[in-house]
């Protein structure tokens, strides 16, 4: 290994996946390792039972063979962090402009509901449907459809429609009383549709709400049903595809390598990366938080990550689709914070055999939210209690880290860890912030059209 590189990644994950193939892509001679011996990192889909670490019974119950009647073990690909891809969000844009896209199938999510007042009820997704939809009163109706349309309407340039509100100094909560909206309106506006995980957009300016919107709206408008997408055989399957297209522009991949040392000099700066006795050199190191010490007070005396909150997940198997969805296939329920008095959403996202991620008549459905409290499992019980009976579940508690440094002055990038949201769109504000770090320009992406399987 006495190759000199450009960049090392450590880890890959779907977030580190994505660097190494858009800086392979950009021409840097990339080196990615892993200490696992499969892609994905936390971001992989499981089997229930291959022989190494990579499947859920031997992660979360060693001694235990998984139950016959869940079918074939081939079957399964199961999320360990449950997220859908916004049809036309920040991802979505990536996968194109690399042209990944020719390594996966997409599938459209079924449906995207809300929680209130103890009922599910479908986000609307045109106009019809808000007329008919239960989660407002006639009055409120007229009141909402008023606020839609100035959203649909605003041009930033023509004043006319602006009905003397500023979205770069008014608050959303300010937007809001202009219309009128009720509690729980704005609940489902900022939650559902604006995809927040708490209430704290409301004091700040509305600009970036109005783009949630807007992007959740044309998202909707993209395919129907849901603003989501969803590639056939898991989540797993994209760190895979960017680890191809960075192979393709010759990076170099190698697996299974413990990495025994992050090499520093005597000034603290990146020199290289020592594996089995071996040390590669390189100019510049990306990778996740657990090479870096996370969990440890300190790597090598040096800080270099810390922790900000932690995540529940539970990852339950059910033999029938969740009461109250119309059997949808496949869907993502949002338990606003309000409705259950919390400070952070609850999250539930379901697939099940249409996107070949297990066995026929099981359905996957994963709850999640940020921990508060020391009790975490209670404080999920919302919206286990959704789901009807469950066959069995796995619960994870994990921490989520970030770096302590920009990395601009000792040449270490460390990336953050996946957060409770549904949806990808943080992941990519990570690789687009890594990036212009890295590289020292934003990152630019061309725009084009990403194909769905009906």
């Amino acid at each position: 290994m006495d190759e000199e590189y450009d960049v090392i990644v450590l880890g890959t994950g779907l977030t580190e996946c994505i660097l190494s193939g858009l800086l392979s892509v950009e021409g840097k001679k990339v080196l990615h390792m892993d200490r696992n011996d499969y892609y994905g990192g936390d971001s992989a889909s499981l089997n229930l039972t291959q022989v190494h670490f990579k499947h859920l019974y031997r992660k979360f119950r060693p001694n235990q063979a998984p139950p016959a009647e869940l079918g074939r073990d081939r079957d399964y690909a199961v999320d360990l962090i449950p997220k859908f891809i916004i049809a036309s969000g920040e991802l979505t844009k990536i996968l194109v402009h690399t042209d990944v896209t020719r390594y996966l199938e997409f599938k459209q999510i079924a449906g995207s509901f809300v929680y209130r007042d103890g009922k599910i009820s479908k986000v609307p997704s045109t106009e019809m449907e808000a007329v008919r939809s239960p989660l407002m009163g006639l009055f409120e109706k007229r009141r909402a459809k008023k606020f839609f349309e100035f959203l649909q309407g605003w041009k930033d340039n023509d004043p006319s429609t602006h009905q003397g509100l500023d979205l770069d100094k008014d608050s959303m909560k300010t937007v809001y009383e202009k219309f009128g909206l009720e509690p729980g309106t704005q609940d489902f506006i900022g939650h559902a549709m604006a995809l927040y995980l708490d209430d704290d957009y409301v004091t700040k300016p509305a600009r970036p709400t109005y783009d949630r919107i807007i992007l959740y709206t044309s998202s909707m408008a993209r395919y129907g049903k849901s603003p989501y997408i969803y590639p056939l055989y898991g989540l797993g399957e994209l760190p895979q595809s960017f680890a191809r297209l960075s192979a393709i522009y010759g990076g170099t991949y190698m697996l299974d390598k413990q990495i025994d040392k992050i090499e520093t000099d005597a000034d603290g700066k990146f020199v290289g990366v020592t594996s089995g006795g071996e040390t590669v050199k390189a100019k510049q190191v990306i990778g996740d938080p657990s090479y870096f010490g996370a969990g440890s007070d300190s790597e090598n005396g040096t800080l270099r990550v810390i922790e900000v909150g932690k995540v529940v997940r539970a990852i339950c198997f059910l033999k029938h689709p969740i009461p109250g969805t119309d059997d949808s296939d496949s869907l993502q329920i949002i338990i606003p914070q309000n409705q259950v008095n919390r400070r952070n959403d609850i999250y539930i996202a379901m697939v099940s055999s249409t996107h070949n991620v297990c066995a026929k008549d099981v359905y996957v459905a994963i709850v999640s939210t940020i921990v508060e409290t020391d009790k975490p499992e209670l404080e999920i019980a919302p919206g286990l209690n959704l789901l009807g009976p469950i066959h069995d579940k796995f619960v994870s508690v994990s921490p989520l880290y970030q770096s302590t440094t920009s990395g601009q002055q000792d040449n270490i990038f460390i990336t953050r860890s996946y957060d409770a949201t549904s949806h990808f769109e943080t992941v990519v504000e990570d690789v687009h912030d890594v990036w212009q770090r890295v590289v020292g320009t934003p990152l630019e992406l061309k725009k084009r059209e990403v194909e769905v399987q009906e």
